[in-house]
Order: structure tokens, then C-alpha cells, then sequence
């Protein structure tokens, strides 16, 4: 055998036993998307919401072709939520968080894919050796080209043939291994390894989405609150202005006393009722902080009113057999199952014998030079089967465990679809709940309104009491206060819908892809 020849047949008879083998265990298959086309018995889609005639009060249409934005919170024409979306993006802690466990699934996944090709190693390891003397006459030498031999000497004679010996030893080796997936383990291992991959991809897609909701839901409360505050700081001061009036008609004798204890406890109600709402306030920014990326220490720009938000007038309905594959979550549970079927082929794998093939190519001697030289190379080729006879049902248990968590992500992907679809329904109905609501709210305000008009007439004419015309607008800013909260809610019925349909990641623009990895 020629000793260049060696690493060729190495590699020859590697390939050999690398030669594709099957995988064992399932083979994963998407489940079927929802037959369901509706979100009720009655099988109807929603047409369109009832409408209000006031800011916001827009009737809303549903269509089932309208694409789903990924700036979806760009139709609410806020730039101050525009604004606050982007700084979140760039500095909330959950994104970078998110980002990084991406990364970390991606290297996993190229490790596992390492397991595909040959390791192969190199050592040198020189050495200083002492053997003693008085050996019975056996004592090294070592012939000019750097092998080592025996040399005898009379025990009883005189030095140097009786003395300890040195010598040098010098080994240098390219080692080669090299792991056949004859069954498919290392396969299953990167198929594994590849789904929850995408399941951390899904993840942080949910983690935008969720972000930018959380965003805009804590805007629309921040505005929600400044408007009823300066509601109820009126109604306040309608009761301080009563209060007066009574006191002096107290003195007048015109009232007693009780009305005006009565009168005070008013006030007190209404100034009781403000501090919750200014306490609501500060939390709300604190919130709206945190969600920045922000201590508390350091506010944002940026303020919130209803009056600077538009209610978009169409709004996408995806039909249930797109939303399992619009939602992150849904898609992430599917990756789990997928995760878990590669699992059970893995646990099959494992009960299966193990291929194992290593070499080893080198040479040794007393100096360096003559390691490679005539007489001081060596080689050596190794193939190895594994198979475990017994080991108390551990790895059959394996198996079947396997297939239980293979179930149990299967029925876990189902519940997944359900609530998905759930919320959907639960959503569309609060849409058209929450715009007959701003109706009615609408006209409780037109009521009150027109009341204290009349009553502001029939003041100027004597008709009424002054009091009378400050409990009229007691009563219209009562109704304020009801018409902002039916209003908010019309706004974050909208946000909420596009958070169940997916939140539009697929239709993220490549370059801004790019930037959110």
C-alpha cells in the first residue's frame, strides 16, 4: 500500500457509508387549514357598523379581499402614534430580547447541520523519555532513520551498558470521524432544530404586533382620559359654582342648611370621582414610557387627543382559513408540532443501531525529520456499529413518550386554531356592539345638549332658576364623558381587529425586513 494513496481510500470508503440512507419516524404534514367560512352559526359575514354623527362615528365596511397593512397603525393618520411606534421598535427591551433568541435559534441550527460533515482534527505531541537501568540487559537504540529498537548489555558489566537510557519521541496524526445518519437521526435533529427556528421567527413577528397594539391602546387611553379630566373638571366647577349660589341663598334664607350639606357632598362626589382619573393620567404615561424604551425619569414628545385621530371607514376580514396562516401564534404552534414530529423520528433513530467510522493517518519517530519518512508513517481506518441490547426500556420509553408530546402538540395546534378564531368572532361582534353603542351615546349627548339649550333660554326669560341651567350642564358633560369612552372604544376595536387578523407582518416591505432581524 503507498502511503499517499491512504487518505483517498479514507474518504472513499466514508462516502460510501455516507450514502443517503431513510429517516425514520413521521414525516411532518401541515394540518388543513378551517373549513369554517364564517365566525357565527348563521354562516353571515358582517357588512358594515352602525354609524354615529360624530368624530369617529364612521360606519365601518368589512371586506374580505382588503389587504392587511404591516403600518396598520398608520391609518389612524396619528403622527404622534407613528412617532411613538417607531421609538418603541428601535427601544423596547421585549424586540431586542426577541432578535437575539432568532439569532440564537439560527446558530443552533447551523451546529446541527455540522453534524452532516467529517471532523477532522491534527495533533503533534513530542515527548522526553527516561528508562532506567539495570534491566536485565534490555536497553533501547534507535536506528538512523528515527525507529526504535532493543540493544542488550551484560547486566553485570561496567557503564555505560548498565545505565539509564534517554530518547526522544515525536508523533504527529490528521485524524479523521465521521458519523453516517444512516437512519435519519442527524436529519430529524436539523429538522427539529430548523422548526423552532421558525417558531422563534413567528415569535418575534407576535412581538412587533404586540408592541405596536400595546402602543397604540395605551394613545387611545392617554386620550380618552385628557378628555374626560377636562369633562369632569367642568362638572366640578359647575358644583363649586352651585355650592355659591346656595351658600348665598342660605343667608338670604331662601334655602336651609340641609340643601346645601347636600349640595357640598356633591362636590366632594365629583372631586372624589376626578383624582382616580388624574392618578389614571400618570400611570397611563408611565406606560406609555416603558413601552418607548424609557425610564421613568425620561418622558416622550409626544401627547394624545381624540381630536387628532381618524376611524378608517374599511376594515379587512380575513375568512378563517386565512387567519391559521396570518397569526403568529397559530403558525408558532404549528412549527411546535412540526417540532415534535421531528422529535419522535429522533427517538426512533436513537433505538436503532449507530454508525460510527474514524481514521487516522500520521507518522512517529526519534526526530522530527524522520516522522514521515520510509518506516515512520502509520494509519489506521476504524468503522464502528453500535446497538444498545439493554437498557432497562429507557430508549423504547423514549419512543413512545415522543409520540405522546407529538399528540399533545397536535391537540395543542388545534386549541390554538380555536382561540384564534375565537377572539376573531369575539372582536367582530365588538366592532358592531361598540359602534351602536357610539350611537346611542351620540344621541344621549344631542338630548343633553339640546336640554341645556332650552334651559339656557328659559333662564334668560326667568323661566328657570340659574341653578337649574348649571344642572343642565351638569348632565351635558355627564353624557361628554359617556360619548369619549364610546368614542375610545370604537378606536380600539379598530387596533384590536387587526391584532386578531395577523397584524400584516407578511406584507412587511423586504427592506424593513431586513431591519427588523
Amino acid at each position: 500500500m503507498k502511503f499517499a494513496s491512504l487518505p483517498g481510500r479514507i474518504l472513499a470508503t466514508i462516502a460510501l457509508l455516507s450514502l443517503p440512507g431513510c429517516a425514520v419516524g413521521p414525516d411532518f404534514k401541515r394540518p388543513a387549514a378551517p373549513t369554517a367560512k364564517s365566525y357565527s352559526p348563521s354562516g353571515a359575514l358582517p357588512g358594515a357598523t352602525d354609524r354615529a354623527p360624530v368624530a369617529g362615528g364612521e360606519s365601518q365596511k368589512f371586506d374580505v379581499k382588503a389587504a392587511i397593512p404591516f403600518d396598520w397603525w398608520k391609518l389612524f393618520r396619528s403622527p404622534q402614534i407613528n412617532s411613538l411606534i417607531e421609538q418603541a421598535f428601535k427601544a423596547n427591551p421585549s424586540i431586542a430580547a426577541a432578535q437575539a433568541a432568532l439569532r440564537q435559534a439560527r446558530e443552533n441550527v447551523v451546529a446541527q447541520e455540522g453534524y452532516f460533515y467529517p471532523t477532522v482534527g491534527a495533533s503533534y505531541s513530542p515527548s522526553r523519555n527516561k528508562l532506567a537501568g539495570n534491566m536485565g540487559g534490555n536497553s533501547p537504540g534507535v536506528q538512523g532513520n528515527g525507529t526504535v529498537i532493543q540493544t542488550y548489555s551484560n547486566p553485570a558489566g561496567p557503564a555505560p551498558f548498565n545505565a539509564p537510557a534517554y530518547y526522544d519521541f515525536h508523533v504527529a496524526q490528521l485524524t479523521v470521524g465521521y458519523a453516517p445518519d444512516v437512519f435519519g437521526l442527524n436529519r430529524r435533529q436539523v429538522e427539529s432544530a430548523q422548526a423552532q427556528e421558525a417558531a422563534q421567527r413567528l415569535q418575534l413577528e407576535a412581538t412587533y404586533i404586540t408592541l405596536a397594539s400595546n402602543v397604540v391602546a395605551a394613545a387611545l387611553q392617554e386620550a380618552s382620559i385628557r378628555a374626560q379630566i377636562a369633562a369632569m373638571e367642568r362638572i366640578v366647577a359647575i358644583n363649586r359654582e352651585m355650592l355659591a349660589l346656595l351658600r348665598n341663598q342660605l343667608e338670604l334664607g331662601d334655602v336651609s342648611g340641609v340643601e346645601v350639606a347636600s349640595q357640598e357632598a356633591s362636590l366632594a362626589a365629583m372631586e372624589q370621582a376626578l383624582d382616580p382619573l388624574r392618578k389614571q393620567l400618570e400611570q397611563t404615561r408611565d406606560l406609555i414610557r416603558a413601552l418607548a424604551g424609557n425610564l421613568p425619569n425620561q418622558d416622550v414628545g409626544e401627547k394624545f387627543e381624540l381630536a387628532s385621530l381618524h376611524l378608517p371607514r374599511e376594515l379587512p376580514l380575513s375568512l378563517p382559513s386565512k387567519i391559521v396562516e396570518q397569526r403568529p401564534d397559530v403558525r408558532a404552534a404549528e412549527e411546535q408540532l412540526h417540532f415534535a414530529s421531528a422529535q419522535a423520528g429522533v427517538a426512533i433513530a436513537n433505538t436503532l443501531p449507530q454508525f460510527a467510522v474514524t481514521g487516522a493517518i500520521g507518522g512517529m519517530a526519534s526526530t522530527p525529520g524522520w516522522m514521515f519518512r520510509s518506516g515512520g508513517g502509520f494509519f489506521d481506518l476504524t468503522a464502528n456499529v453500535a446497538y444498545t441490547i439493554f437498557d432497562g426500556g429507557t430508549l423504547r420509553a423514549r419512543s413512545r413518550a415522543a409520540k405522546q408530546a407529538l399528540l399533545q402538540a397536535g391537540a395543542q395546534y388545534r386549541s390554538t386554531v380555536i382561540a384564534a378564531l375565537q377572539n376573531v368572532a369575539d372582536v367582530l361582534y365588538t366592532v358592531q356592539s361598540d359602534a351602536t353603542a357610539l350611537k346611542h351615546a351620540a344621541a344621549a349627548t344631542r338630548a343633553a345638549q339640546t336640554a341645556l339649550e332650552l334651559t339656557r333660554k328659559q333662564y334668560e326669560l326667568g323661566a328657570v332658576s340659574y341653578q337649574a341651567q348649571l344642572l343642565a350642564e351638569q348632565n351635558y358633560q355627564s353624557s361628554l364623558i359617556n360619548l369619549v369612552q364610546a368614542r375610545t372604544n370604537r378606536f380600539g376595536d379598530t387596533a384590536a381587529l387587526y391584532q386578531a387578523l395577523g397584524g400584516g407582518w407578511w406584507n412587511r416591505p423586504e427592506a424593513a425586513k431586513a431591519a427588523h432581524r
